[in-house]
């Protein structure tokens, strides 16, 4: 059974707060992956070894660099998604991979339709973080093309995907919705990132 719980998600004063903290780690990361090789690059010309201190932390940046950089853009998308939907209370089941990381989220929307999210970009064991109900979830979006969760009081905003997109569930009540925040592409297929 969902509870609604504010006008839009935007609302809620510790929802912003959070995604102002999203916003920050993610350019956290941005920085602390981008910054060892542009200061390296900077000091070639006058410090010894320098040249070889840029290479190496470039080649161990290079991999994990875009990830970061495309999560930090993509923040926006967990703004126009909290500014466009309410909050709702659901219940929900974390289930792990093998090795204990968190793989998705289930979240049954009604007795006939559950529906499983993966938490981008990097896995977040949301049970987990000052948590008092780690069976219940806050969500805001459109179940049928992911959008945000929190642990319960919003305090915690990430982006979730389906698990498996499936493209005929496109039109339809909320379809345009969706679209104008950026859950839907233009062919109708739920957004990945």
């Amino acid at each position: 059974m969902s509870v609604t719980l504010t006008k839009a998600a935007w609302d809620h004063a510790p929802t912003v707060v959070g995604y102002r903290k999203l916003a920050l780690r993610r350019l956290g990361w941005v920085l602390s992956l981008g910054g060892p090789p542009v200061t390296a690059m900077a000091c070639t010309g006058f410090i010894p070894y320098a040249g070889l201190v840029f290479a190496l932390t470039a080649v161990l940046a290079a991999p994990l660099f875009p990830w970061v950089v495309i999560a930090y853009l993509r923040r926006r998308r967990v703004a126009a998604v909290l500014q466009a939907y309410p909050w709702n209370e659901l219940p929900c089941r974390h289930q792990r991979r093998v090795n204990g990381s968190p793989a998705t989220v289930a979240i049954p929307f009604r007795e006939d339709f559950t529906a499983m999210f993966r938490i981008i970009p990097f896995p977040v064991p949301l049970a987990l973080l000052e948590d008092s109900h780690p069976d219940r979830i806050w969500f805001a979006g459109d179940p049928r093309f992911g959008g945000v969760v929190s642990p319960v009081g919003g305090h915690y905003p990430v982006r979730v995907v389906p698990h498996t997109p499936r493209r005929e569930e496109c039109g339809g009540e909320g379809f345009e919705l969706a679209r104008r925040v950026g859950l839907v592409r233009g062919s109708g297929k739920a957004t990945r990132t």
